[in-house]
């Protein structure tokens, strides 16, 4: 199998497991200044950055899935703002010309994680 796991900053890898724990992500491997974690097929890789200031943040990564509509009623579960201007927050799945239907979660250190829809 092939895949690709985006790798991310963290300022605090215990903030950042428990952010993503109530996304459904659980620990996979972590150390002092790496960490994996996963929620099935979904995989992020984190490296420490205490230094970074979220709201400068410019890191992203994008998700393809096959049901977006129960991945982000999964992650509604977490409570997360859909104010544009909070840091984290989750906004709800849209459709742009020529994109496919999607969604975004800004994580608790600032990164854009774009959740797209795969075409049926």
């Amino acid at each position: 199998m092939e895949r690709s796991t985006p790798n991310l900053p963290s300022r605090d890898f215990a903030a950042t497991v428990a952010f993503y724990a109530a996304l459904g992500f659980g620990v996979d491997y972590r150390d002092t200044g790496w960490m994996i974690l996963s929620r099935g097929p979904l995989i992020f890789e984190f490296f420490v950055h205490p230094r970074l200031v979220a709201s400068k943040s410019w890191f992203s990564a994008c998700i393809r899935v096959d049901d977006l509509d129960s991945l982000y009623a999964a992650f509604q579960r977490a409570g997360l703002s859909a104010n544009p201007r909070d840091i984290p927050r989750l906004t709800p799945p849209k459709t742009l010309p020529g994109v496919p239907r999607m969604f975004a979660l800004i994580d608790r250190d600032g990164s854009l994680i774009r959740c797209l829809e795969n075409p049926r």
